[in-house]
């Protein structure tokens, strides 16, 4: 639609969690690192927190794209509202075991042993991964920690990872829940982003688009899509997104501010009025920003193309 009038080659902001415009904060990166550890190791169960729009599906897509080999076989279940049967019936499916096995608890237990016991002495893994955690509900819970169980007398046989918004980690302090929390051995949290944060994620998208960010976004843009999104990434795709869409039906370029403010009425984002350094304003560091560099690195086999902030060395050349 505005690709061509702003010089893109594709949607540098669609809402679905492609790898290929990852963006690495020092916070990304760290939790990032502790997924690949946790998922390439037998280290049992790993939690990663972070409010809802800050990338956690993102994440976990990253990661199993380079688990896309035989030495590590993994389920993945995204919509975690499910009863018990339904949930073994479920894992039973994605890990390949018979049909008796989604239909009875022992014979899945049976099964599921006896497979992790063979990975293991081929020298292989396997892994679940529950995205929306915080949706489990406590009977499901119970059973994730029983599964984490399984182990040798010196190895974990199953890897698990809890990615979930902020209320798991309460739910994890609950009583009845104490048991589940002692297990974890990795934990991360992804935060929301600062402005230099921001900027440097918006122009990297684009970037990777194929377009120039200065003819795409003033600065004062830039900063009012911050300060309404909060620095939450999803959000931020959001009010960028429109704010495209808005640029093209009026004919503008780049996008000023006053496009933005409009996207905002029309959506009813307020702003969160945030400022990413104290006693600063926005605006002072918005003449500081970190230089941006699009790295290519490779991953298992497949290039991924990540945005990563580099060492600040001059103004930001977005601006």
């Amino acid at each position: 639609m505005y690709e061509r009038f702003y010089g893109l080659q594709e949607r540098p902001f669609d809402l679905v969690p492609n790898p290929r415009f990852l963006f690495l904060t020092a916070r990304q990166r760290e939790a990032l690192s502790n997924l690949r550890y946790g998922l390439t190791t037998p280290r049992g169960l790993t939690l990663l927190l972070g409010e809802a729009g800050t990338g956690k599906t993102t994440l976990m897509q990253t990661i199993l794209g380079e688990l896309e080999n035989p030495q590590i076989e993994h389920v993945l279940l995204s919509n975690p509202t499910l009863t018990r049967a339904e949930f073994y019936e479920y894992l039973a499916a994605g890990i390949g075991l018979s049909a008796a096995a989604g239909e009875s608890k022992t014979q899945f237990l049976f099964e599921l042993r006896r497979h992790l016991l063979k990975r293991h002495e081929a020298g292989q893994l396997s892994a679940i991964l529950f995205d929306e955690a915080q949706s489990l509900p406590y009977e499901l819970l119970e059973e994730v920690r029983l599964l984490s169980n399984i182990e040798t007398s010196t190895v974990k046989l199953l890897n698990v990872v809890l990615a979930g918004q902020p209320e798991l980690a309460d739910r994890l302090n609950e009583p009845g829940l104490r048991q589940l929390k002692q297990r974890i051995s990795l934990r991360c949290e992804l935060t929301v982003f600062d402005f230099q944060e921001t900027a440097a994620y918006i122009a990297g998208r684009l970037r990777i688009a194929g377009g120039d960010p200065a003819k795409v976004f003033t600065r004062e843009a830039v900063l009012a899509i911050h300060e309404a999104s909060g620095g939450v990434p999803r959000v931020v795709n959001v009010l960028c997104d429109n704010a495209l869409i808005g640029g093209f039906a009026a004919q503008t370029k780049p996008i000023v501010k006053a496009i933005v403010d409009e996207v905002c009425r029309d959506f009813d984002v307020r702003s969160k009025a945030s400022s990413p350094s104290p006693n600063r304003s926005p605006s002072e560091d918005a003449d500081e920003l970190p230089e941006l560099r699009v790295a290519s690195r490779s991953t298992g086999g497949a290039d991924t193309q990540a945005a990563e902030i580099a060492v600040p060395r001059r103004r930001f050349s977005f601006f």
